[in-house]
């Protein structure tokens, strides 16, 4: 008796490559190889330093890279940039960072840190331009709309909107 033909699984439609993303969906993309190029596999380290050692700690170093042994993704050297004389203190509590960074990764990623004395360059935040006050008829649609950093982002898209020139359409011939 001939065996039965196998029935093939069936795979879930495959997702479109040209599909609409988010923006925060495409940005760990962007930076990850010039994260990697630079010694840091996950470029959260560099982004969340903060939380990681605590600002105290943030305002005076700044992660360079980390460097594993071939092959292995354990046991590396963390290498920070330290501002002058605080490379002294960061010395003394080494262990200690060590040891919060292999707790946000979630292993010993980290076996011993060198510090090397540097320039840290720190994030400027600066605030976002005023928003100017739009048309009256604009600005009644949004006088509804309670939450007010929506309602500043909206305000903003109608000013935009009507600074834009205006779209002229060429007559190539005349319609009857």
């Amino acid at each position: 008796m001939p065996k039965p033909p196998k029935a093939f699984p069936v795979k879930d439609e495959p997702a479109r490559a040209n599909r609409a993303r988010a923006v925060s969906e495409l940005l760990p993309d962007v930076g990850r190889a010039a994260f990697r190029r630079f010694g840091f596999v996950q470029s959260s380290v560099v982004t969340r330093w903060a939380e990681i050692v605590g600002d105290r700690y943030a305002r005076v170093s700044a992660p360079e890279s980390i460097r594993f042994p071939h092959g292995e993704r354990a046991n590396g050297v963390l290498t920070l940039s330290v501002q002058g004389a605080h490379a002294t203190m960061m010395q003394h509590i080494a262990p200690e960072i060590v040891e919060r960074v292999n707790r946000f990764f979630g292993y010993a990623a980290v076996a011993r840190l060198v510090i090397r004395q540097g320039e840290v360059k720190r994030e400027v935040r600066r605030a976002p331009p005023a928003v100017r006050p739009v048309s009256h008829e604009l600005g009644d649609s949004l006088r509804t709309i309670a939450d007010p950093e929506l309602k500043a982002v909206l305000a903003s898209l109608a000013a935009g909107v009507e600074q834009a020139a205006p779209i002229t359409i060429p007559v190539i011939g005349k319609i009857s």
